[in-house]
């Protein structure tokens, strides 16, 4: 069985986005994103909801000349795609199917039958994924920053017990922490 991790980039007081909805605080130095690189590389599916697609859609064509941008665009090409949405017509990207709700029952199918780790983005989605107990391990990116307000990158109201698995400090003053939920 699979492993579904959760990953998100967050201000240092738990946010993905600030109050108007900007997270250009959030963008990955060349070395933060390196790392990032080799956090994704064994994903073999990510799961998103509409406004996570939308945003993470620029990779199926992205023109960016940095190496390491390069390098996580062919990461993100390489891999399945499945999007949430009531509302979107059609994805616009290679290997990708819409599916109109998030069942746990179906995550759970998916997790059984995948022989790669999936990978869960964006905020809301994470929530009902961390809130149906079908989240494995937690990676967050710290940050050095303050928001004071926004989406938060973990639901209120839950509860579960975490084991840190690692912990890395970068020289832009990011910290990544992973880790383990325990069932």
């Amino acid at each position: 069985m699979s492993k579904l991790i959760y990953s998100a980039i967050t201000s240092l007081d738990g946010y993905v986005a600030d109050a108007e909805g900007g997270f250009e605080w959030a963008a990955p130095d060349a070395e933060v994103h390196a790392f990032v690189n080799e956090l994704e590389r064994p994903i073999g599916t990510y799961l998103y909801g509409r406004r996570m697609y939308d945003t993470m859609v620029y990779w199926e064509t992205a023109v960016d000349h940095s190496p390491v941008s390069q390098e996580y665009a062919g990461i993100w090409q390489a891999a399945d795609k499945v999007v949430y949405s009531r509302t979107l017509q059609a994805v616009t990207s290679a290997r990708t199917r819409l599916e109109r709700e998030f069942t746990a029952e179906s995550v759970q199918r998916l997790k059984d039958s995948s022989a790669t780790d999936l990978s869960i983005g964006g905020a809301e989605l994470g929530a009902q994924a961390l809130q149906a107990g079908l989240v494995d391990e937690i990676h967050l990116l710290l940050t050095p920053v303050i928001v004071g307000g926004g989406k938060p990158a973990l639901p209120d109201g839950l509860q579960a017990q975490l084991t840190l698995l690692d912990e890395h400090h970068f020289t832009s003053g990011v910290v990544h922490l992973h880790y383990n939920v325990q069932s």
